[in-house]
């Protein structure tokens, strides 16, 4: 089927070889709502957001981020993958530092985030990810009919309504983790 951006969408649990292992199991497991989610292959160029939306003309407004962040207070460290949708960026040392209770967030370095996730640097997805990790969604990113995000791979992005990553395990919902970029 025809989706968002032009691309041929179709059942993620039908094309497993398009998620990251993480991604799969996380489907696999979620039952009944993993019906709800598609998925596209893609340029691996593609990956990121921007050159996405340039290829395809699908809109800025329907595709989400997943940027991870990492704060620290004394010696314990924690992380949370922040989702956001492309037309906003997290407000990392605003929100998201005091979620974490850290007195500095940044953003968490690419081969522990890999490492960490089990994912491709450009790919990684709210699903599928540690338990141990935090998931802040941005509110904004429940409002989407469809939200295109990583699949935890750069080769393919999933779809899914916005409203049912608020039922992955673990996700918090956080209005106003995502700060409107300037014009």
């Amino acid at each position: 089927m025809t989706g968002p951006g032009g691309l041929a969408w179709v059942p993620a649990l039908t094309r497993t070889d398009l998620l990251a292992p993480p991604v799969a199991a996380a489907l696999e497991a979620w039952g009944g709502a993993a019906q709800q989610v598609l998925v596209a292959e893609i340029d691996p160029d593609l990956a990121d957001t921007a050159a996405l939306v340039e290829a395809t003309g699908a809109p800025a407004s329907i595709m989400a981020n997943c940027v991870v962040v990492a704060g620290r207070r004394g010696e314990t460290e924690r992380i949370a993958a922040c989702v956001v949708l492309a037309t906003t960026r997290a407000d990392v040392n605003g929100l998201v530092r005091k979620r974490l209770d850290a007195r500095k967030a940044s953003f968490l370095d690419h081969d522990r985030a890999v490492a960490g996730s089990g994912m491709e640097f450009g790919g990684i997805t709210p699903v599928g990810l540690p338990s141990e990790w935090q998931v802040l969604v941005d509110a904004g990113v429940l409002e989407v009919d469809v939200a295109v995000i990583g699949s935890g791979v750069r080769r393919s992005k999933i779809a899914l309504p916005g409203a049912l990553l608020a039922q992955l395990p673990g996700v918090e919902v956080v209005e106003g983790l995502g700060v409107t970029l300037p014009s």
